[in-house]
């Protein structure tokens, strides 16, 4: 599992910009990462052969069946996708959301409550207080799991399908709200269900506070005994293949044994040896696809239009992270005609370069905004959206931030936002640094130039060059829009140049 497992991260970002060789690689192992996983949970539920009926009268027991049952949903499910047709479909949507849920309330959740109830009478010595209260508590998280991840599946799938359904013109067949519409009813029946399941939790919290509570006041020490280890203790020898000689070929003999596993179970006892093996496999991982983008630099993309975030776009930057909005909006538009039709050109490698961290997103509760200074570059529009989304966008879901048009904007926190960067590679230069302020007041101000000749008069727009709101309007205005930005050609460009890709994309 560990071995496996620390290959597969790739596997989230199918169709974006990382290399496709990594993708699959991350696709590959996901899904051989099924069967081990399996292994877990089959070897957890035949534990319990022989004691099956036990597990209707003992609540403990019902804890750990419904974790390991949705450990192998989950165990099943990461595998399936991972696989790039279906990631095609699921990512972005409300389908991951419903996975990770179901693996974090089921699986993590219902382990831990039932380890806790095992562990709590043998902690505090004290029988649990409400026997009854841990099977209301069972029921009640099992319903309320159910109500919560049921809907954000349909709503997943909803979503995938909405968003790459055409007419038969040809033409995208739901814009981004209609979905979006459709898809409340469901979040109100997943608050109901993550209703129950907090209460639930609850309930339980209070059961083994009575149960601390009950406790003796002087703690019985018991006394437990074990064998004496031998200091010079060292595992068995591994047995050899219990294959006849002569039935069967040398190499087979040693698969036999090797499939044998004796030589892992006295892995298992030497806990450094086995710590230093974990340690390898991790690392070789690690570097194997890490030390490539740092090592050879010239394999990192590159695209001569795009440049760094302004003084006052890097405030908008961090305020757009601050706020929230990265958790609802993608920038990262794939190469599937669906998007490219909604959103625009879909993005390159080269033009994440200066993002750090990146925020490609993995959620669209609200549209990709990749492109959106391309397609939607006016001032006035976003700031009436930022004040009420609904005067913009009817039917959106999106909370009201109102208070960035009331909130001063600190023009000095460009200075230490860009050093930062800088220092992570960003090409800013002193001059910039020195200056980030002043670039930062006089590009406000243009923006509020904008907003007054958008709006046809002054009232309301006076001193808004002076808001949060500015900094934020000034980001989403440079999204997507280096690739359109004239450059100069040099003459005779070397081999290791940047690639030209800005007046010709």
């Amino acid at each position: 599992l560990v071995f496996l497992y620390i290959w597969a991260g790739p596997h989230h970002l199918h169709y974006t910009s990382i290399p496709d060789w990594a993708s699959t690689l991350g696709m590959l192992f996901s899904v051989m990462l099924w069967m081990p996983s399996w292994g877990g949970m089959i070897n957890g539920l035949l534990t319990l052969r022989g004691a099956w009926g036990k597990v209707t009268t003992d609540p403990v027991l019902k804890f750990f069946v419904l974790a390991i049952t949705f450990y192998g949903m989950s165990t099943f499910e990461g595998p399936l996708l991972s696989v790039k047709s279906v990631n095609a479909l699921s990512h972005y949507t409300d389908w991951t959301i419903a996975h990770v849920h179901a693996g974090t309330l089921g699986w993590v959740g219902f382990m831990i409550f039932g380890m806790v109830y095992w562990l709590a009478p043998r902690l505090f010595q004290a029988p649990i207080a409400r026997p009854s209260w841990v099977t209301l508590h069972f029921w009640l998280a099992t319903i309320g799991i159910v109500l919560y991840i049921i809907p954000i599946y349909a709503a997943g799938l909803m979503q995938g399908l909405n968003w790459r359904a055409f007419n038969s013109d040809g033409v995208l067949q739901y814009d981004f709200l209609t979905t979006v519409t459709k898809m409340v009813p469901l979040y109100w029946i997943r608050t109901v269900g993550g209703t129950l399941y907090l209460v639930a939790a609850i309930i339980g919290c209070i059961n083994l506070l009575m149960t601390w509570a009950n406790r003796p006041r002087i703690y019985d020490v018991p006394v437990y005994e074990a064998a004496p280890l031998a200091r010079g203790w060292r595992p068995p020898a591994v047995p050899q293949s219990t294959l006849p000689k002569g039935s069967v070929t040398d190499i087979g003999r040693a698969v036999d044994r090797f499939a044998d596993l004796r030589w892992h179970r006295n892995l298992e006892g030497l806990p450094l040896a086995f710590s230093v093996c974990v340690t390898v496999a991790i690392v070789v991982a690690t570097l194997f696809e890490v030390v490539p983008m740092f090592a050879i630099r010239s394999d990192i993309p590159r695209i001569a239009s795009v440049t760094p975030l302004t003084p006052l776009e890097t405030i908008g930057r961090d305020i757009y992270v601050s706020e929230g909005c990265v958790n609802c909006h993608s920038q990262m538009i794939r190469p599937l005609i669906a998007e490219t039709e909604r959103y625009g050109e879909y993005s390159k490698p080269g033009e994440s370069v200066f993002d750090h961290p990146f925020l490609w997103g993995s959620r669209r509760i609200g549209p990709d905004l990749a492109r959106e200074g391309v397609r939607n570059p006016s001032a006035l529009w976003h700031m009436r959206h930022f004040n009420r989304p609904v005067d913009t966008s009817p039917g959106s879901i999106m909370p009201a931030f109102a208070h960035l048009l009331d909130q001063p904007l600190d023009f000095t926190a460009a200075q230490p936002a860009m050093t930062a960067l800088q220092k992570v590679g960003v090409p800013y230069t002193a001059a910039e640094l020195v200056g980030a302020a002043d670039s930062a007041r006089a590009q406000a101000s243009r923006i509020e130039a904008q907003l007054i000749s958008e709006n046809g008069r002054s009232d309301g727009m006076q001193g808004m060059g002076e808001r949060r709101v500015t900094a934020l309007i000034a980001y989403m205005q440079r999204l997507g829009t280096d690739l359109g930005k004239p450059i100069d050609v040099a003459p005779a460009p070397s081999a290791a140049a940047p690639i030209a890709m800005g007046a010709a994309q």
